[in-house]
């Protein structure tokens, strides 16, 4: 029935952007260890230290695929994950601002690989973050990792 294949290719459509969303969380215990497999006999690769923020790739039962901002990958326990999510900044000197705006006040300068909470996840071409030292504004989505 030829009324049936937009609806079909539409679903398909929506259902494959969907599965591209990238899944962010953040380190939640104080210390992780990084395997190159997942289970405790793994040969272990890295302790990742607690907010280092993550992309999920995958899961294998109480085991989680993670990529970091440097693109290596590694499984972890998912208990080991929190929802916090955490960004790094990846340009030489990020700009954070008081508004969402080039023209905007300049709040702070960040260097690469400085670590910022992302105060609001709804990614746009600025989001709002906050440096642990309580200093918040807005970055451009583009110079950070883990949005």
């Amino acid at each position: 029935m030829p009324v049936f294949r937009p609806i079909a290719s539409l679903l398909l459509l929506l259902a494959a952007s969907h599965a591209l969303a990238f899944d962010f969380r953040t380190i939640g215990a104080p210390t992780a260890i990084l395997y190159d497999a997942p289970s405790l006999k793994g040969g272990r690769l890295f302790i990742a230290p607690q907010g280092m923020p993550v992309e999920i790739v995958s899961t294998y039962g109480d085991w989680s695929k993670v990529r970091d901002a440097s693109g290596d990958m590694a499984w972890l326990e998912t208990r080991s994950l929190s929802a916090r999510r955490n960004v790094v900044v990846r340009v030489a000197s990020a700009r954070v601002r008081a508004n969402p705006d080039d023209n905007a006040p300049l709040v702070m300068t960040a260097d690469k690989g400085v670590l910022l909470e992302l105060v609001d996840p709804q990614a746009g071409a600025w989001v709002r973050v906050r440096h642990r030292d309580g200093l918040a504004g807005y970055a451009k989505a583009s110079d950070l990792w883990g949005i």
